[in-house]
């Protein structure tokens, strides 16, 4: 009986190789291209060059509007970035991906999974740790972590080559002088010339999202996003799904040179690695939670989750999407936020983010309370009180063991 298994198709160099060889190994082979709303691409092409190529089916699953609800927008909540700086939209799309295919999988009665993510990346960890949770069955083939895939193509030009000898179409000629991937999200940069320290990234990048902050208009952009319970729901007063929200606000920031970063990360699998990504709509969701939250959320519970976010963050990039105590942070952080609804207006001027306006009917902001001004319904009587009872271990500790100064 043939073998049957389920590719995660891009239509790259990549698996435009692998979608024939593992026909080759002995594989009755499925591909899946899904539509994580990639800017650049054509996935009818995509999925016609599948057929092609000699797959048993293929298909496109649009699943755009699910990144952004259930996947992009819950991580958005907890403001999760890794490492202080990236806002996880690759990492974000890759268990999404494997659960489609699994899905395809189940319905095909394929009983493997395969991917072109390399063996010394992190997307091979969140494709396999992912489809992993979900069907622990699964046999998982990654072709760049076997020897005699690596040594059929040890490189570009074997791989040109034979798409050449089996007629299968690419746009391969020339070497870019970096890699992208791309999603609605976001797109990200790496690899080739970007792997040289001394090359500005923002400056060797083709940008797709939008324009440099040099290029943005002279003038500033207002634009008022309104929360409930975290989510964002309205655009300019607009009732809008999540995906339009996203598309909409890539455009916005987009022509205001808004969400470009350039870091070098911590890869899961240990080594460093130099990245360049654009987020132009997210980072305006970041922004805008970030004001609207200000209001709603106490100290403590605040201050708790900053503590935490950087821990899911960290299971987000690292792929742990699929477990117990991702499903446990979620569970709080749907409980906590609750309150923060509300609206804010910023205003978007040459890469940079201001806050123009904000409120929300749970603010526990009280301007009667914070006044600096005389009077008020603040007693300051009251912290003589609070700080000879928070003052007293120190007062303690100097009586004990004085300290020079």
């Amino acid at each position: 009986m043939k073998k049957s298994c389920v590719l995660a198709y891009s239509g790259g160099l990549d698996t435009s190789v692998i979608v024939v060889w593992l026909q080759e190994q002995g594989y009755e082979v499925h591909a899946v291209y899904v539509d994580l709303g990639q800017p650049c691409e054509d996935p009818q092409a995509i999925h016609e060059k599948a057929k092609k190529c000699g797959a048993a089916s293929s298909r496109i699953v649009d699943v755009r509007e699910e990144l952004c609800r259930d996947f992009a927008f819950p991580v958005l909540a907890w403001r999760a970035k890794y490492e202080g700086i990236y806002l996880l939209g690759t990492s974000i799309a890759r268990p999404l991906i494997s659960k489609v295919c699994l899905q395809v999988a189940r319905e095909v009665g394929a009983t493997a999974y395969a991917h072109g993510a390399t063996g010394k990346g992190n997307d091979q960890c969140r494709f396999q740790l992912a489809a992993e949770a979900l069907d622990p069955k699964i046999e998982m083939i990654a072709p760049w972590r076997m020897k005699s895939f690596r040594d059929a193509f040890p490189g570009r030009t074997e791989l040109i080559a034979y798409c050449e000898k089996n007629d299968i179409p690419v746009k391969a000629s020339a070497s870019k002088p970096y890699s992208s991937d791309e999603n609605v999200l976001h797109i990200s940069y790496e690899a080739g010339q970007l792997e040289e320290l001394d090359v500005n990234g923002v400056e060797l990048v083709d940008f797709g999202m939008g324009v440099s902050p040099q290029q943005a208009p002279d003038k500033s952009e207002l634009v008022t996003i309104g929360f409930e319970s975290g989510v964002p729901v309205t655009l300019d007063g607009k009732r809008v799904s999540a995906l339009e929200m996203v598309q909409s606000l890539n455009k916005i920031g987009g022509r205001n040179g808004i969400g470009r970063i350039d870091m070098v990360e911590n890869r899961f699998v240990g080594m460093k690695s130099r990245g360049v990504y654009e987020s132009p709509g997210m980072t305006i969701l970041y922004d805008a939670h970030m004001n609207v939250e200000q209001l709603t959320i106490d100290r403590d519970l605040a201050h708790l989750r900053d503590r935490l976010a950087p821990e899911v963050a960290e299971m987000v990039y690292y792929g742990f999407w699929y477990t117990p105590k991702m499903d446990a942070l979620m569970a709080f952080n749907r409980e906590a936020q609750k309150p923060v609804t509300g609206e804010v207006t910023l205003s978007l001027y040459k890469g940079n983010i201001s806050v123009d306006k904000r409120s929300s009917p749970y603010s526990l902001y009280d301007a009667d309370i914070a006044t600096m001004e005389g009077g008020g319904s603040y007693n300051q009587d009251d912290a003589e009180g609070f700080l000879r009872i928070n003052g007293l271990p120190c007062r303690v500790q100097g009586s004990i063991r004085p300290r020079a100064y």
